[in-house]
């Protein structure tokens, strides 16, 4: 598998969200995925950076809180029945590799798997999250999109490895 440097992709990565990539998440042997359309690659504090967002409502969010790592993988193909059925379906009811066909690869160097064949992958160690605060977002975002008040919380996940299957 060929290594990447993770920011000469973060263009096509930033393209590919808009669609869906998977964000997987590990604990206690159960593997999580779901889909993510929000997130961005960056430099920060010297790092590679990863930042993804999960509503706390989601099964993935207490996952995350529990093994302070996760995965993202990068389609470079179709794959967008597998990415509507992560996005729409919780594994508190189904087993999601299961039902889209998906399979969980071993990781490189965390616990947490990549989608198998997905195409570009990133492995990433949580450095810091922080809950989003109502009263810092402008009030026309907040409604559109929190109307619900199910607030994300941001991950930023040091890219520990970055790499194409």
């Amino acid at each position: 598998m060929p290594v990447i440097n993770p920011l000469t992709v973060a263009d096509k990565v930033t393209q590919t969200l808009k669609t869906g990539v998977f964000l997987t998440t590990q604990v206690d042997g159960k593997a999580d995925t779901m889909t993510i359309g929000w997130g961005s690659v960056g430099f920060i504090w010297g790092k590679p950076v990863f930042t993804v967002m999960v509503r706390r409502s989601r099964y993935t969010w207490s996952i995350i809180e529990k093994s302070h790592e996760f995965t993202v993988s990068v389609p470079t193909h179709d794959m967008s029945a597998a990415i509507k059925l992560c996005g729409t379906k919780s594994a508190r009811d189904i087993d999601k590799f299961e039902a889209a066909g998906l399979t969980a690869q071993k990781g490189k160097l965390i616990t947490t798997p990549v989608i198998a064949g997905a195409g570009m992958h990133f492995e990433c160690k949580v450095l810091y999250k922080q809950d989003m605060i109502a009263d810092n977002l402008d009030k026309v975002t907040a409604e559109r999109w929190y109307g619900d008040n199910d607030w994300h919380t941001l991950y930023f996940g040091e890219i520990v490895t970055a790499y194409e299957d």
